[in-house]
C-alpha cells in the first residue's frame, strides 16, 4: 500500500503542471526560511497555508499564469518597493509562471512574517496573563 500523502502534496500534485516545480520550490523556501520555527500545514480557504502554532503564516497557490504568495498586508507594505515588477495588493504577491521565483526576496519576507508573528504571539501572550491577574 502506498503511503497516504498529505494534503498540500495532493494540491501540488493536482495542479497545473506547469506550477508544480514552483509550488514546491515556494514550500521548501518557504520553510527553509521560517526555520527554527517549528511551521505546519494545511489547506485552510483551499490553499496550502503554513502556521505557526494555531496561527496562518502565510497562504500560497497555483493558478493559471501566476503563483499567488499571500504574507499579509503587513509583508507586502514593508517590501512594497522590492515587489516593483510583481503584480501585489494588500496582502497579496503574484509570481508569473515560466519565470524564477524570487527566492532570496521570499525569504526575506517569510522571516519578517516569522518574525512578526512571534511578536504577536509574545504579545498577546503577556495581554493574556495580564488580564487574569
Amino acid at each position: 500500500m502506498a503511503p497516504k500523502k498529505d494534503a498540500v502534496d495532493a494540491y501540488i500534485d493536482g495542479s497545473a503542471p506547469q506550477c508544480r516545480l514552483l509550488l514546491q520550490q515556494l514550500r521548501s523556501t518557504v520553510h527553509g526560511a521560517a526555520a527554527p520555527q517549528k511551521c505546519t500545514e494545511a489547506i485552510k480557504w483551499r490553499m496550502p497555508t503554513v502556521m505557526l502554532g494555531s496561527k496562518n503564516l502565510l497562504h500560497f497557490a497555483g493558478f493559471k499564469k501566476h503563483i499567488g504568495f499571500f504574507p499579509g498586508a503587513a509583508t507586502v507594505a514593508e517590501f512594497e518597493l522590492e515587489l516593483g515588477p510583481f503584480t501585489h495588493a494588500k496582502g497579496s504577491i503574484q509570481f508569473p509562471i515560466g519565470e524564477p521565483l524570487p527566492t532570496a526576496l521570499i525569504n526575506r519576507m517569510v522571516a519578517f512574517r516569522v518574525k512578526l508573528a512571534v511578536k504577536q504571539a509574545a504579545t498577546s501572550g503577556a495581554a493574556k496573563k495580564a488580564a487574569k491577574k
